[in-house]
Formats: structure tokens, C-alpha cells, sequence
């Protein structure tokens, strides 16, 4: 089992419940999913670069990627509708606990002049959105075998009906938030 879910179900929730002032335990906002997006521009150009980033999404979660193909065509990017762009991943369970454990403590630590990540990052029901610059930050990644800089973005869905709910969770779980 996770230890990040073992936290949640010991600390967490119980803090939740009385904090929020929650009578139905079915109400405590829970983590649902997280999604994983790397966005390969240069694809339809070197579909090296593809396959190198969903290696890299499937060392970083454990789990393999979906190749995700454009909805529709647009020429100031040279972009036809189907050419691959991008890869995705949707991490649910234990591994969605296991890489929320990773990103918190191991990988977030590791961005230089890190002073927490934004507070205001939420899209107003519930679900929090992160921009990571750089994968190199995860030490799953093979240096040699990424080109450039490759960014990432972390969506954590919540079962929380709202922002301070989703934020309240979060910030119990661990999440390194700015200090206002």
C-alpha cells in the first residue's frame, strides 16, 4: 500500500472531516486522479522526440502512455489533423499515490530557487493544475536521452466541490504551497 494513502486515511481524512466540519464521511474530498501531459510540438517533424518522451512519461509513472493525435489541422504550426502531438497518461490508485509521493518529496525539492508552487492554480471545482519546466527534476529520467528541455503538466482531479476544499486537502497531504 502506498504511504501516502496510509497518511490520508489515518491523519488526513479524520483532520478533513473535522476541520470542514463534514458529518457524511462520503463528503471529505478525496483525490480522484491524476493526469500526466507532455506536449511534443516538434512530432510532426522528428517522431524521435515522441517516442523518447513516452519512454520517459513511463520511467516518471510506471505506467505506459497514450499517444495523443491532433483534433484538428492548423497551418501556422504545420499541423495536419491526426499527426501524434503529444503523450498522456491517467494514473489512478496506488500509483496515482505513489507519484503524488514522488513529485511532493523527491521531485518538486529539486527545482532550482523552489519556493513552493502557486496557490491560485485552481480552475474553480476542485482540480488543481501544475506546469513542470523541466522532467529532468524526476530521477527516473535518463539524462542522455532527452533533447532540450522537456515540460510537463500535472492535473490532480478532487473529489472537493470547491477551491479552499481542494486546497485544504492538498495542503494536508503535503503539497508545498507559496506562503502568502
Amino acid at each position: 500500500m502506498a504511504r501516502l494513502f496510509d497518511t490520508y486515511q489515518k491523519e488526513v481524512f479524520p483532520q478533513l472531516q473535522k476541520e470542514l466540519g463534514l458529518a457524511n464521511p462520503m463528503q471529505v474530498p478525496r483525490i480522484t486522479k491524476i493526469t500526466c501531459n507532455i506536449g511534443v510540438g516538434e512530432a510532426s517533424r522528428n517522431a524521435k522526440l515522441l517516442d523518447t518522451a513516452a519512454e520517459q512519461m513511463a520511467n516518471i509513472t510506471g505506467q505506459k502512455p497514450v499517444i495523443r493525435k491532433a483534433r484538428k489541422s492548423i497551418a501556422a504550426f504545420k499541423l495536419r489533423e491526426g499527426m501524434p502531438v503529444g503523450v498522456k497518461v491517467t494514473l489512478r490508485r496506488t500509483r496515482m499515490y505513489e507519484f503524488l509521493d514522488r513529485l511532493i518529496n523527491i521531485a518538486l525539492p529539486r527545482v532550482r530557487d523552489f519556493r513552493g508552487i502557486s496557490t491560485t492554480s485552481f480552475d474553480g471545482r476542485g482540480n488543481y493544475t501544475l506546469g513542470v519546466r523541466d522532467i529532468l527534476i524526476f530521477p527516473e529520467v535518463d539524462y542522455q536521452k532527452v533533447e532540450g528541455t522537456v515540460g510537463m503538466n500535472i492535473t490532480i482531479t478532487t473529489s472537493a466541490p470547491s477551491d479552499d476544499q481542494a486546497r485544504a486537502l492538498l495542503a494536508a497531504m503535503g503539497m508545498p504551497f507559496q506562503r502568502r
